[in-house]
């Protein structure tokens, strides 16, 4: 068959080429011939295998230790005056997304907004808050990311906003079942405004 002067592949070709690729492999999946590899994976060799199945991978909602949600700054050690409120610094959305490897190991990535509130104190300017991503199974911890966030408030506005995404965190085979995500404004610590 010719179509404007050249040659072209008919239906019963193709399927005579894809035989072909086939000879000499084994099952799919596994290292056949260099033609075949070419017709099913585009190149010469098998590729790696691919991860597992998002839905088929453990990955449990953020949770907030106690007492990390929020944090205010006081201006003049005038703390709990209203008055004297700067700032409040809170967690808004969380967002987490778990990726299964070939190896067994979750790959966790945790999205953290960063909200900053101007109180009566408070004015214009750059709040900084540490920001704590802890992967753990029970109390042994299998990462920490501890994290600043700054948080511009332009001159006119009462609040502002932030996001972090911290990515990489790998969860162990072994613990990739049972392990828990915890976002917290760092324990104890106080904003500060540049």
């Amino acid at each position: 068959m010719r179509v404007d002067g050249k040659r072209a592949v008919t239906g019963l070709g193709l399927v005579g080429l894809l035989a072909l690729g086939g000879c000499g492999g084994g099952a799919p999946g596994e290292e056949g011939s260099t033609l075949s590899n070419m017709v099913l994976f585009a190149g010469p060799t098998v590729p790696p295998p691919m991860t597992r199945q998002t839905e088929d991978v453990y990955c449990p909602r953020v949770q907030i230790p106690d007492g990390g949600a929020a944090i205010q700054a006081y201006s003049g050690g005038r703390v709990g005056d209203a008055s004297g409120l700067r700032s409040q610094i809170s967690l808004g959305e969380l967002a987490r997304e778990c990726t299964g490897n070939a190896d067994g190991t979750t790959s966790v990535k945790v999205g953290v907004e960063v909200l900053a509130l101007l109180g009566a104190g408070g004015g214009a300017g750059r709040y900084d808050a540490p920001v704590n991503i802890v992967v753990k199974r029970g109390d042994q911890v299998i990462a920490s990311r501890p994290r600043r966030v700054a948080i511009a408030i332009p001159s006119g506005e009462t609040q502002g906003r932030a996001t972090i995404v911290e990515e990489n965190i790998v969860v162990s085979a072994a613990d990739a079942t049972n392990f828990s995500i915890d976002v917290g404004l760092g324990a104890g610590a106080r904003s500060s405004r540049r």
